[in-house]
């Protein structure tokens, strides 16, 4: 365990290492902190990290620290890949002798999708901050450091270093923008080919939405950050030597950072548990049934004990009761299309209403650790069901888990079985052959199959290999394609306009159609996700989803607008959506089951747009609501457990303040939850995660 008082009198100096070997030098940090100049730069300091998304390697970080006269210069360059997308970064950041930053500038793209140019520079007791074209000057902090986002790695050590030698403070201002909050969390050992290291484990919080883990060794070297990038996807950057640890450092920091939310949930405001009468609102039960007006729900434990007309309901005297006169009590809501990639999803779907959630791919350490914490009571979160991702290999392939062969097809399925995973999730790379393989052994051992259709094959192929559900909508509307009117390669245009333009009544839609009915095809089709590709300067986001204002500081850039005019394809984007809304009509028509899923967009708020949406395409607001309680859970098997509010069943239940059968957007107005038992106000969750109520 190293000695915390030590580091922070002596962090500045014990940070350097040699160029050759690696160590720590007092004489090299004697050096740095002198004002004779230098004829030459001097290395100080190198490494190099492995960049993972969910734990596949896809590219490298490497830096380098020099002696800049009496200054210290970093210089980092980041690079991955990602399904086939090249994702490249530099930054440098020029700190004094005692680790406070001068000069910072980081450049290049952070995503796929979106791009960073930012740069600080302190002259005298002002900061200037430079993000893209915006520019201002504001009075230089006490402590401060420069950073921006999960990425480079290396900044991520420096921001530690700098905290640990600056007496630790509970918060640290930062620019370009934001303040972090950083806690010591504890010391860990991993197993490197039969060696041990110990390593101090630290979380950040701020720096992005949510929570990062740090692992830092006894040189104060990073050894492991376990976060997410730009697009809320698993992010991991490894020192060279240490990414044989990985697995049990992304299980440990899943562990810990559901710890740390348990701990907080305990002093909400509002938390009650123990026997619960609700008492007074209008009960919608999520059978259909008539709504009941002046109802009473008593819950204990974390089951319904009785639900109907107060006047009809035994109420214990050691119940807590819950006034909810004029409001509406329903099920719980389900998220059918959820990546739960950091900790912080829990209080969010709490929040929002969500208390059942199919995680559609994660990494299986992670998820299985969140998972199991929401169950025994050490976390907070929804219910998890989980569907565990496989893929082929190729350029755009993702995650860890291949099958290339049936052989592979048999472990994956039975290691997600064995660890308690309730269906297989197919990514875009696999061949026919292997979805068929995978969903034969799935179907043995009781499990279902849900996913992608993958490159090269149609909806047709991968349902009848096997798939019993299908992720996302434009996988149907390619079914109602008529192909002879596309070139054999089309272009982005030509299959966007192709899209724009199918007829919901044409026989090739209606055979579509007939073939999911035919094969009982569940569609999760994402809506709320699609819609947001049709923001422009014209459309923008606040248009159709106002919960873009509420979302937590660190994500309203991604929320953002385009400014300027609206691009050439704009247009055609708004109507192939148009389109999508209207295929989702006719599949409900038809008896398609469907199930509200969002593939996150925007945390909490994209479930109920997907519900608004259900309505816009003929759905009535009780289907629409059925769509994220009962049919989920029939089409999860658990429909005698949970999905609707009656005697026996789990305590999934929310409060809304207005009724949602009146209008659909009062789902918008969730202010109580209960779970496992546990009733929580919506608010204090909101807040705990940064959101603005």
């Amino acid at each position: 365990m190293i000695n915390r008082k030590i580091i922070r009198s002596w962090a500045v100096k014990l940070f350097l290492a040699s160029a050759c070997l690696g160590q720590v030098t007092l004489s090299l940090a004697h050096q740095a902190g002198s004002n004779a100049p230098l004829q030459t730069p001097k290395l100080l300091e190198q490494g190099k990290f492995r960049l993972h998304k969910f734990e596949q390697p896809i590219g490298e970080e490497t830096y380098e620290v020099t002696q800049d006269g009496a200054s210290l210069l970093l210089r980092s360059n980041f690079k991955f890949t990602d399904r086939n997308t090249p994702v490249p970064l530099t930054a440098t950041l020029k700190v004094s002798s005692d680790l406070t930053p001068e000069d910072f500038a980081v450049k290049g793209k952070n995503s796929r999708l979106t791009a960073i140019d930012d740069s600080v520079s302190v002259n005298g007791d002002k900061v200037h901050v430079r993000q893209d074209k915006a520019e201002k000057d504001v009075p230089k902090p006490d402590r401060f450091f420069t950073i921006a986002g999960y990425a480079p790695a290396a900044m991520q050590m420096m921001l530690i270093r700098y905290w640990l030698a600056h007496g630790s403070p509970d918060r640290l201002r930062t620019f370009p923008s934001g303040e972090v909050h950083i806690e010591h969390r504890g010391a860990d050992q991993v197993d490197l080919d039969g060696k041990k290291s110990s390593l101090e484990r630290y979380s950040i919080s701020g720096l992005i939405w949510g929570r990062e883990t740090v692992w830092l060794d006894a040189q104060q070297r990073l050894a492991a950050v376990v976060t997410v990038d730009s697009e809320f996807d698993h992010f991991e950057a490894v020192r060279e030597g240490f990414e044989m640890a990985l697995p049990v450092l992304v299980a440990t920091a899943g562990k810990d950072e559901m710890a740390a939310l348990a701990d907080m949930a305990k002093r909400f405001s509002g938390r009650r548990t123990g026997k619960l009468a609700l008492i007074g609102g209008t009960l919608v039960d999520g059978t259909g049934r008539t709504p009941i007006p002046d109802a009473a729900v008593v819950i204990d434990g974390d089951r319904i004990v009785s639900a109907g007309p107060r006047a009809q309901v035994t109420i214990p005297r050691d119940a807590t009761v819950v006034d909810t006169t004029g409001k509406t009590i329903l099920p719980g809501l389900w998220d059918m299309h959820a990546h739960f990639e950091q900790v912080e999803w829990g209080p969010i779907y709490l929040a929002s209403g969500a208390t059942t959630v199919r995680d559609c791919g994660n990494e299986l350490e992670f998820i299985s650790a969140v998972r199991d914490a929401i169950r025994d009571g050490r976390g907070l979160g929804p219910r998890l069901l989980l569907a565990g991702i496989v893929d082929g290999t190729g350029p755009a392939a993702i995650g860890v888990q291949r099958v290339d062969n049936p052989q592979q097809a048999q472990y994956w399925v039975s290691r997600y079985h064995d660890a308690g995973f309730q269906q297989m999730k197919i990514y875009s790379s696999m061949t026919q052959s292997n979805v068929a393989a995978v969903a034969a052994d799935a179907h043995k051992l009781g499990m279902t199959v849900t996913g992608h259709i993958p490159e090269g094959m149609t909806a047709y192929q991968g349902v009848e290999g096997g798939m019993d559900q299908i992720n996302h909508i434009q996988y149907i509307a390619s079914m109602m394609l008529p192909e002879q009117k596309l070139p054999e390669k089309p272009t982005r245009k030509q299959r966007l306009e192709a899209l724009a333009a199918i007829d919901v009544n044409s026989p090739d839609a209606k055979k579509a159609v007939s073939f999911l009915v035919e094969h009982h095809t569940v569609i999760d089709p994402t809506m709320a996700i699609m819609e947001q590709f049709t923001v422009s300067s014209t459309h923008p986001f606040t248009s159709f989803e106002p919960g873009v204002n509420k979302v937590a500081p660190e994500l309203a850039e991604q929320y953002s607008t385009p400014s300027g005019p609206p691009g050439p394809q704009e247009q055609t984007m708004v109507n192939v959506f148009q389109k999508y809304v209207e295929i989702l009509g006719a599949l409900h028509r038809a008896g398609v089951p469907i199930v509200a899923g969002t593939d996150q967009g925007v945390p909490g708020y994209s479930l109920y747009r997907e519900l608004e949406l259900y309505v816009q395409a003929g759905f009535t607001p009780m289907e629409a609501i059925q769509a994220a309680t009962l049919v989920p859970a029939k089409v999860m098997g658990l429909e005698k457990e949970v999905g609707t509010v009656e005697p026996g069943k789990r305590a999934d239940v929310i409060v809304v303040s207005a009724n949602p059968l009146q209008s659909i957007s009062n789902i918008r107005t969730v202010e109580k939850v209960v779970t496992g038992g546990i009733l929580y106000d919506s608010a204090p969750l909101w807040q705990s995660v940064g959101f603005k109520l």
